[in-house]
C-alpha cells in the first residue's frame, strides 16, 4: 500500500488528521527510535560501545534478519571467514551436523527427511552456484512455468527515506545529497578544538543555530533557502511540519525515523551521546533529526508526491530452484514431473534454509567449538598446583585479556599469585593531575564518579611546576594560533619549516631514539614533582563532586576491593601489587582504544595508586581488621601500571617496604626482563610479519610503540572470546592465549549472591560490550568499524571518516580485527561468560537480573557454569 493510499484512508477515519499529527508526542517517538542506534563517545575517550545494547530486548537472529532487510547489513561471519577458521581448527564440523540436526528437527517440512539432509549438508559448503546454471534458458523457462509459490508470504518490505528513493539527473541518489549536508553541519556544531571558527549562534542550540544560518548556505539553491525562510522556531515543531508536509503516516513515523537515524548512525550516535551529557543539550537528538528531515523536505519538495516510499525484496525463484539442482542433485526432469504442491515445499524449504541460516549453523558450531575447547583446558586437563610454597607477593590486575598471557609468564618465574578485578578497583572517582583544572572520569561508562581525587604539591613547587608546564603548552598554542590565522599561517612554513623536518626525518628512520630523546627532554624541562593524592574528605566541592573520602568511605572502598579480589580470608602475601594498565604509541587517533576498552580510555594506574594508599592506612587497617581482614604490619601495598603495547610493569606508587616486601619487590624486579621478554615474545609472534622467532622482543616491541608510521601498535583486545568469573586455581597453568576476560571469584565468601550479581551487571556488561564491538567492526566493517587507518580523516576533534564527508565512523579500524586485507585475526563469537559456582547461583543470578537473563535468552553473550564437583554446564 502506497503513502497516498494509506493517508486517504486515515482521512476518512478521521477528518482532523492534520490536527492529530501536530499533537502526537515527538520526543517520545524519538525516544523510542533511538534504540537503533547507541551513543558514540569522542575517540578521545574511547570506550567499547554495544552498538546493539538498544535491541537485546529482540533475538540476535531477529536483529541480524531486520538489519538485512532494512541496511542491507549482514551480522553473521561471512563464508570466507568461516572457511578460514575451519582451516585454523576453530570449528570441528561435528557441532555444525548437530546444528542441522536441531533446525531440521524443529521446522516442520514435507519432503523427505534423507532428501533435506542431502540438500543442506551440501549447501552448508556455503559453495556459491554456478553462474551457467543461474543464466541457462531450460532453468528460466521452467520458473516462468511455476505459479505455485506464493510470493506474498516471503516477501520482505521496510519503510526508507523517501530520498533514498530519488535519483537525480546526473544518477545521483537524492539521500547522498542529505547525508552530506548533515555532516557538513554536524561537523560544524560538534567541533570541539579543530575548528579556528566556532559555529555562530551555537550557544542557541544546534536547531536554532543551523535554522539562523540555513538562508546564506550557498550549497542549497534559492528556492530551496526559500522553502525553508519561515520555519518554525522550535525543533519540535519543524520536525513535524517536514513530516506532515511528506505524508509519512502518524503509525509509519518511528519506523521513518529510525531510517534517518541508521542512515548516519556515527552522526546520530555522537547527537544521543551529547544528549546525555548535560541538560543543556538534552534536546539534541530531536534538534538533529528536526535539521535532517527539514532538509530532506527542501530537497525533495519538487519530486512529491511518491507513489511509493516501502522497498520490497522478493526472492528469486531462479535461484531457489537452481539450489536444489546445485545442492541436491535434483533435474529439471524430476522438477517437472512433480505436482504443483510438491514443487511449492521444495521451493519453500529451499526459501527457508537461506544464506543466512546457513551462516548462523556455522557461527553456533564455531562458538560451540570455543566453548567445548575451553572445557578441555578448564575441567580435564590435570594440573599439579605449583604454590607448595607460600607466597611471595599477589598482584591484582585489571581483567582485560591482555592481562592474561602476562600474568601467566609472571607466575612461571615465581612463587607469585596473580588476581583479576575490574582495572578501576572499585573506585567510582574522577582524576585531576597535578595543575590541572579538568578532571576525567576514570571508571566504567556505564558508571558516574561519586569523588574528585587530584594530585597535589606544596604551593611553592606548584608554582614552579605550573610555569616551567605553561613555558611547553604556550609553544604549542602559539603554533595553533599561527596555523588558524589567516596572515600568521603564511609565515609559519618558514619558521617552523627547519624543526619540523628534523623531528619528521629522526622519527621515521630511528624512531626509538628519537622518541626518547623528545620525551626525556620534555621531562627533564617539567620535572614533575612527586605527587600526594587527595584522599581526604574536604568540604568544598568541585564540579559537584566531593573532594576525597571520608573516613567510612575509605574503608567501604578498600573493604568491597579486597573482597572482590578474594583477600578476606586468604593469607596476605608481604608485597601486594595494585596494577593498572595503559598502552603506549605515537601518531594514533586509537590510542585511548588500547588503554581500557570500558573506562573511555583512562589508564589505572590513578586507581590503582590511590587503592594501595588507602590499603596502607593504619586507620583503614583497623577498620578492617573489625569486619576480620587482618591485614599483617609487614604487608605493604604498592601501586604500578602495565603497559601492554610493551608489555612492562612501571612503578607508580612504592612505599616504605618492610624487609619482608623489600624481599618481594627485589625478586619481581629482577624476574620482570623474563617475563617483559617472553610476554612480548609471545605477543609479537601474532602480529603480521613476526612468524620467525624474534631476538630482541622488547626492542622491537618499543620500536611498535614509537613508531609513528605503526598502524598497529599491538592486537588491543582482538580474539577476546570468554569472560571466566572463578578462583585462580581454576585457570592457573592455562594457556587462554590472551583471549578471556580473568575475574576473581569464590562463590563460597558469597552466601548471598552480591558479588557474583555485581559482577555481572558491572565487568560482565562491560566485557559484552568489548565483545560486540570487535565482533560487529569484523563482520560488518563498512557499517560498524571504520576502514583503514591510512585512508582515515580525523575531524571536529570527535573522531575519524573515511574522505572529507562520511559518517562519524563507530567502530575499530580494520588493523584492529584484521590479519590482512583478505584474512580476519578476531574471531567473531560472542562472549562465553564461564561462572565457577554450584549450579543454584546461576539460577538466582537469572532470576534475580531480568537484563542479564534476557541477554542469555536471547543469544546476546552464551553462558556456562563450572560447579565444584568440576561438572561443566551449558545454559
Amino acid at each position: 500500500m502506497d503513502v497516498s493510499s494509506v493517508l486517504t484512508k486515515e482521512n476518512e477515519n478521521n477528518k482532523d488528521t492534520n490536527k492529530n499529527f501536530q499533537e502526537i508526542d515527538i520526543n517520545t517517538i524519538i525516544e523510542s527510535a533511538s534504540r537503533v542506534i547507541a551513543p558514540l563517545w569522542p575517540i578521545s575517550t574511547f570506550a567499547a560501545r554495544n552498538p546493539w545494547m538498544g535491541l537485546e530486548k529482540q533475538s540476535f537472529d531477529e536483529v541480524a534478519d531486520w538489519l538485512k532487510d532494512t541496511r542491507d547489513v549482514d551480522i553473521y561471519p561471512s563464508a570466507s571467514m568461516i572457511r578460514s577458521a575451519k582451516s585454523k581448527g576453530e570449528i570441528d564440523e561435528a557441532f555444525v551436523k548437530m546444528g542441522l540436526q536441531r533446525w531440521l528437527d524443529t521446522h516442520p517440512f514435507n519432503i523427505p527427511r534423507d532428501v533435506a539432509e542431502r540438500f543442506c549438508q551440501a549447501a552448508l559448503k556455503l559453495d556459491r552456484l554456478p553462474s551457467s546454471l543461474l543464466s541457462s534458458h531450460k532453468l528460466e523457462k521452467s520458473v516462468e512455468e511455476f505459479s505455485g509459490l506464493n510470493l506474498d508470504s516471503i516477501k520482505n518490505s521496510s519503510i526508507q527515506p523517501m530520498s533514498s528513493f530519488v535519483k537525480k539527473q546526473d544518477g545521483e541518489k537524492l539521500i547522498k545529497i542529505l547525508d552530506n549536508h548533515v555532516i557538513k553541519w554536524c561537523k560544524v556544531y560538534l567541533d570541539e578544538f579543530q575548528a579556528g571558527w566556532t559555529m555562530p549562534h551555537r550557544e542557541e542550540g544546534f536547531y536554532r543555530a543551523w535554522r539562523r544560518l540555513i538562508q546564506h548556505d550557498p550549497a542549497l539553491s534559492k528556492h530551496q533557502r526559500q522553502n525553508l525562510k519561515d520555519w518554525p522556531h522550535e525543533a519540535p515543531l519543524a520536525l513535524k511540519e517536514a513530516l506532515s508536509f511528506m505524508e509519512i503516516p502518524t503509525s509509519e513515523i518511528q519506523n521513518y525515523l529510525e531510517g534517518h537515524l541508521l542512515s548516519l548512525p556515527g552522526w546520530a550516535g555522537m547527537m544521543l551521546w551529547r544528549s546525555q551529557q548535560t541538560s543543556h543539550e538534552q534536546d539534541l537528538l530531536t534538534d538533529y533529526l528536526a535539521v535532517r528531515i527539514s532538509l530532506e523536505w527542501a530537497l525533495i519538495k519538487p519530486y512529491l508526491p511518491l507513489s511509493n516510499q516501502r522497498t520490497e525484496s522478493e526472492v528469486s525463484l531462479t535461484t531457489l530452484l537452481a539450489s536444489w539442482i546445485h545442492w541436491g542433485g535434483l533435474t529439471l526432469e524430476d522438477w517437472l514431473q512433480m505436482s504443483a504442491t510438491e514443487q511449492h515445499e521444495y521451493l519453500s524449504f529451499a526459501y527457508s534454509f537461506d544464506d543466512k541460516l546457513r551462516r548462523k549453523i556455522w557461527l553456533e558450531g564455531w562458538e560451540q567449538t570455543h566453548t567445548d575447547q575451553l572445557s578441555q583446558k578448564l575441567i580435564f586437563k590435570q594440573r599439579e598446583t605449583k604454590r607448595k610454597h607460600s607466597t611471595l607477593a599477589q598482584l591484582a590486575f585489571c581483567i582485560d585479556v591482555r592481562s592474561e598471557p602476562f600474568r601467566r609468564q609472571l607466575e612461571k618465574e615465581g612463587p607469585f599469585e596473580t588476581i583479576g578485578i575490574a582495572g578501576f578497583f572499585g573506585l567510582p572517582i574522577a582524576t585531576s593531575e597535578l595543575g590541572s583544572k579538568h578532571s576525567h572520569a576514570s571508571l566504567p561508562i556505564i558508571l558516574n564518579p561519586q569523588h574528585k581525587i587530584r594530585e597535589y604539591v606544596d604551593e611553592e613547587e606548584l608554582d614552579k611546576y605550573q610555569q616551567r608546564k605553561q613555558a611547553v603548552n604556550s609553544l604549542s598554542n602559539t603554533f595553533k594560533t599561527m596555523k588558524q590565522n589567516v596572515l600568521a599561517s603564511l609565515l609559519l612554513p618558514e619558521l617552523s619549516g627547519p624543526w619540523l623536518s628534523l623531528q619528521m626525518v629522526a622519527r621515521s628512520f630511528v624512531p626509538r631514539k628519537a622518541n626518547r630523546f623528545i620525551r626525556n627532554l620534555r621531562e627533564s624541562w617539567i620535572r614533575k614533582p612527586n605527587t600526594k593524592l587527595s584522599l581526604d574528605h574536604e568540604d568544598n566541592k568541585e564540579a559537584n563532586l566531593p573532594v576525597g573520602f571520608s573516613e567510612e568511605e575509605k574503608l567501604s572502598y578498600a573493604h568491597q576491593a579486597l573482597k572482590l579480589m578474594g583477600l578476606t580470608e586468604k593469607k596476605f602475601a608481604p608485597l601486594v601489587v595494585i596494577c593498572g594498565h595503559s598502552s603506549q604509541s605515537i601518531n594514533n587517533p586509537y590510542a585511548s582504544s588500547l588503554e581500557c576498552g570500558a573506562c573511555g580510555g583512562a589508564a589505572g594506574g590513578f586507581n590503582a595508586r590511590a587503592l594501595a594508599n588507602l590499603c596502607n592506612l593504619p586507620e583503614v587497617r583497623r577498620g578492617l581488621s573489625a569486619k576480620g581482614i587482618e591485614i599483617p604490619e609487614d604487608t605493604i601495598f604498592v601501586a604500578a601500571e602495565h603497559k601492554t603495547t610493551i608489555d612492562e610493569l612501571h612503578w607508580i606508587y612504592v612505599p616504605t617496604l618492610s624487609e619482608a616486601a623489600q624481599e618481594a619487590f627485589d625478586r619481581i624486579e629482577a624476574i620482570m626482563p623474563t617475563v617483559s621478554r617472553n610476554a612480548n615474545a609471545e605477543r609479537l609472534a601474532q602480529l603480521p610479519g613476526f612468524q620467525s622467532k624474534l631476538k630482541n622482543p622488547k626492542a622491537e616491541a618499543q620500536r611498535f610503540a614509537d613508531d609513528w608510521s605503526e598502524i598497529r601498535p599491538e592486537w588491543g583486545l582482538a580474539r577476546n572470546a570468554s569472560f571466566i568469573i572463578g578462583q585462580r586455581e581454576l585457570t592457573l597453568d592455562c594457556d587462554l592465549e590472551g583471549r578471556a576476560f580473568l575475574h576473581n571469584y569464590d562463590w563460597k565468601q558469597d552466601e548471598s549472591g552480591d558479588l557474583l550479581a555485581n559482577i555481572i551487571a558491572g565487568p560482565g556488561t562491560v566485557s559484552q560490550w568489548i565483545n560486540l564491538q570487535y565482533y560487529a567492526s569484523t563482520v560488518a566493517p563498512h557499517y560498524y568499524g571504520s576502514g583503514n587507518k591510512a585512508t582515515q580523516t580525523v575531524t571536529a576533534g570527535l573522531g575519524v571518516m573515511q574522505g572529507n564527508a562520511s559518517d562519524l565512523l563507530t567502530g575499530l579500524p580494520w588493523q584492529s580485527v584484521m590479519q590482512s586485507d583478505s584474512e580476519v585475526y578476531h574471531s567473531p563469537v560472542r562472549l562465553l561468560i564461564v561462572i565457577q559456582a554450584p549450579s543454584e547461583y546461576v539460577e538466582r543470578l537469572l532470576n534475580n537480573d531480568s537484563v542479564f537473563r534476557e541477554k542469555v535468552e536471547n543469544g546476546w553473550v552464551r553462558l556456562s557454569s563450572i560447579d565444584p564437583e568440576g561438572h561443566w554446564k551449558n545454559w
